[in-house]
């Protein structure tokens, strides 16, 4: 082997040692970008899977995409990508939130809405029940099933009363669910006595 070669070929190997040492060196790197991102991943993902279930996805995939390009040893590759990666993460709990105070919002303006027409929508039935159950009322009342209708009267007070707990506990969701099945019993019970509501 000339001198020549010899220097080429020392060239080489020493080529491969300093690229190897290069990847080396970014491996601790690139687990740690891995480490802190799936830590942002987890702190976020409650709140994100509830609120921004298709952006918590998207994340998911590309911290399993990394993790598989960590495994293949392209750390290089990991501290290319990871970056934009973490940042989405981070932006998981932002987004959630936001959604969060969105969905709230409109519960509670659906809430208000319920609350400011249910009570009275119970009491004119109430009201009409009284009237119907008179003796001079007999030819109103033909008809209509008083007795079912009180109890109507009486699972829907008892529901709007569970939806108020469930407000007073600031439970939104189960507040406004609860106060909308109140307004259908109650719509179907002014229908069944021809009372319009």
């Amino acid at each position: 082997m000339g001198m020549i070669q010899r220097v080429g070929h020392y060239a080489v190997i020493s080529m491969a040692a300093i690229i190897l040492a290069a990847c080396a060196g970014q491996r601790g790197p690139a687990q740690k970008l891995i480490a802190e991102i799936e830590a942002t991943v987890t702190a976020a993902s409650t709140e994100a899977a509830k609120y921004v279930p298709d952006q918590l996805a998207d994340v998911q995939g590309k911290l399993a995409d990394l993790k598989a390009s960590y495994d293949g040893k392209d750390y290089a590759g990991v501290m290319t990508v990871g970056p934009p990666v973490l940042s989405a993460a981070q932006g998981l709990a932002t987004a959630a939130a936001a959604k969060k105070d969105e969905v709230l919002k409109a519960l509670n303006d659906e809430w208000t809405g319920l609350a400011g027409t249910l009570p009275g929508e119970i009491t004119a039935i109430q009201s009409r029940i009284e009237l119907l159950s008179k003796k001079s009322s007999k030819k109103l009342a033909a008809g209509i099933d008083l007795d079912a209708t009180r109890a109507g009267v009486e699972n829907a007070t008892s529901l709007w009363s569970k939806a108020q707990a469930a407000f007073a506990a600031a439970n939104l969701d189960e507040a406004v669910r609860t106060a909308k099945d109140v307004k259908a019993k109650v719509t179907a019970l002014a229908t069944s006595m021809k009372l319009g509501l």
